[in-house]
């Protein structure tokens, strides 16, 4: 039935051309609110395919300088770095290596005088032969004794250039130690961006296979938060701005878009969303088959993102998208 109104309310008025469109546009999504995520390796020229994630690659350092050229000049806001070390151990030593491999991304950037914001993951999932974002002590993830190496690993990513620190492991307390650390070493204009609201999720399967992080044995449901709660992560987001967070994170983007929203209207902080590997791959496979529109359908995702109140989207469509929006 028409509305009480009708015929005076046409709201299709603003809808009848594309320049009628982009005039009233509610939500904007431009290169610059994007986030690219890339994995580093070991080695030079090396552009290695990941299998579960169509168009994605581990790139060797120079290999990683040349690519973040093209995504300056596609006005991206900038990068988040995840490591694959040349060898492993226990407590995930080489995660705050001065000369990681991540490390050494972040100041060949630097040298390269790259414009992006430089993020770096915090975690000891990468690095840990045992595949936990921790020290496992007793068969069981040790948050207190953790917290100590994720400090010392935000400190030397940020000796090494990167502009943002980004505390990923789900420990309780880690954004305080952090941001105790880089106050110590005279590092108090280091951004802290929280993975706040880090679910243990199913999407995550890419990504892992991407930087070779699955975990050997268990899984990480007990640091990682429970996929029904939602209120919990907003006491996890308010917890890590008491912390001294600058930025907090909600990962998954897409099936906690109810928790983003929540955040937003309950929270001043600026709130940035991961668009994770499975939520990724799941669009690029249906799309090599035809299933759907790649573009349109990637496009649609994100701006649903930025609509439930994220600033920032971290997304492996970075590139496309921006190409696409421009």
């Amino acid at each position: 039935m028409p509305a009480p109104d009708f015929p005076d309310l046409r709201l299709r008025r603003l809808r009848r051309t594309p320049a009628l469109r982009a005039l009233t546009r509610e939500t904007r999504l431009g290169p610059e609110k994007l986030l690219c995520p890339l994995f580093v390796r070991p080695g030079t020229g090396v552009r290695e395919p990941i299998a579960s994630m169509p168009g994605q690659f581990r790139l060797s350092v120079d290999t990683l300088v040349s690519d973040a050229r093209e995504i300056a000049d596609l006005g991206i806001g900038g990068l988040v770095l995840f490591g694959l070390p040349e060898a492993k151990d226990a407590r995930g030593s080489g995660a705050w290596a001065a000369d990681g491999i991540v490390q050494r991304a972040a100041a060949a950037l630097k040298d390269a005088g790259s414009p992006l914001v430089v993020v770096a993951d915090v975690c000891l999932c990468e690095y840990t032969d045992h595949g936990h974002c921790g020290v496992v002590e007793n068969g069981d993830v040790a948050n207190d004794a953790t917290l100590e190496l994720l400090a010392r690993t935000a400190v030397s990513l940020a000796r090494a250039g990167v502009d943002v620190v980004a505390p990923s492991a789900m420990m309780d307390g880690q954004v305080a130690a952090i941001r105790r650390a880089l106050d110590a070493d005279s590092r108090p204009e280091i951004p802290i961006l929280a993975y706040a609201a880090k679910y243990a999720s199913a999407f995550y399967g890419p990504f892992r296979e991407a930087a070779d992080s699955a975990p050997r044995s268990g899984d990480r449901r007990g640091y990682q938060m429970d996929p029904p709660n939602a209120r919990e992560a907003l006491r996890e987001m308010a917890a890590d701005l008491a912390e001294g967070a600058d930025m907090l994170m909600v990962k998954p983007a897409l099936p906690y878009l109810d928790v983003l929203r929540r955040a937003r209207e309950e929270l001043a902080a600026p709130l940035a969303a991961y668009h994770v590997s499975g939520e990724y791959s799941m669009v690029a496979a249906a799309a090599e088959r035809g299933w759907i529109d790649r573009q349109a359908v990637a496009l649609e995702s994100l701006t649903s993102i930025a609509r439930a109140g994220a600033d920032v989207v971290i997304t492996y469509f970075a590139r496309e998208a921006a190409a696409w929006l421009t």
